[in-house]
């Protein structure tokens, strides 16, 4: 099987407009024009490292949407076989946000939803969240977001795990949480809440797996075994640039398969 890339989006001209992305684009070396991938460029990048899937991630801020679950949509369709969708909410209007989920995902189509708490400024555990978390657990599909430092110019507190995502893992203990971006520096955090709450996932996305902390590799090859999974970030980095070597992390063949695509075949009900 090949690998399930866990976090992607096909960026529009209204994200890459947006000021923050500049500085994201610098972190990743990547300066200069701003990157909008077409389906067929995302194609060739899967198909280059053995990437079988991407998850592609809608975009919504308090300025308004950057990559709209309509747009999103449309990106599914034009390889259905190739890729699922993320939807996102206006966390502003909370009512809505959770007639869009009802109304986008299926399971099948989108799998699940996705918030950048750096975006809005707002922790996880912040009160407008909460109809988002019920939705979600009505509907089964995981709640997807960003754990760690940030990489734009933006405040990083609002990703750290303790107290904010344990505060959401407590109140609704049948969510299942995918944390994106490693969670450095608060590794130790991660891995305490993956011992405490079953349902408390981690992606390795916006890393190449070269560069993964050394206390995450030690947690992968531990409890984080069934709980890890891959992602690029696409296209800040492609799926080649993040896999090139895998090698090095010295994976056994079960823990491999399970990080590339076994874990996210199984929360995402591929």
């Amino acid at each position: 099987m090949g690998a399930i890339d866990v976090w992607a989006q096909m960026t529009t001209e209204r994200m890459a407009k947006a000021p923050w992305l500049e500085t994201l684009l610098r972190w990743t070396g990547q300066s200069g024009a701003p990157l909008i991938p077409s389906t067929e460029s995302t194609l060739r990048a899967m198909d280059t490292a053995g990437v079988d899937i991407s998850l592609l991630s809608a975009w919504h801020g308090p300025q308004g949407s950057l990559i709209s679950n309509e747009e999103v949509s449309d990106q599914i369709d034009s390889a259905p076989d190739r890729f699922r969708g993320l939807a996102t909410v206006d966390l502003s209007n909370p009512m809505q946000a959770v007639r869009d989920i009802r109304k986008w995902v299926d399971g099948e189509k989108f799998v699940g939803v996705r918030v950048v708490p750096w975006l809005w400024d707002l922790p996880p555990n912040d009160r407008h969240y909460y109809p988002v978390y019920a939705a979600c657990v009505d509907l089964g599909v995981p709640f997807c977001t960003q754990v760690g430092h940030t990489g734009p110019l933006l405040r990083s507190e609002t990703g750290r795990p303790i107290p904010y995502l344990e505060d959401v893992l407590l109140d609704f203990p049948e969510l299942v949480v995918v944390g994106g971006h490693v969670g450095f520096p608060w590794i130790d955090e991660l891995t305490s809440l993956t011992i405490k709450f079953p349902n408390f996932h981690a992606d390795t996305s916006a890393y190449a797996v070269h560069r993964l902390p050394d206390d995450f590799v030690s947690f992968m090859k531990g409890i984080g075994s069934k709980r890890v999974m891959f992602g690029t970030n696409w296209p800040m980095l492609s799926p080649e640039q993040c896999l090139q070597h895998l090698d090095q992390l010295d994976l056994s063949r079960e823990q491999e398969d399970a990080f590339l695509f076994g874990n996210a075949r199984r929360v995402f009900n591929l």
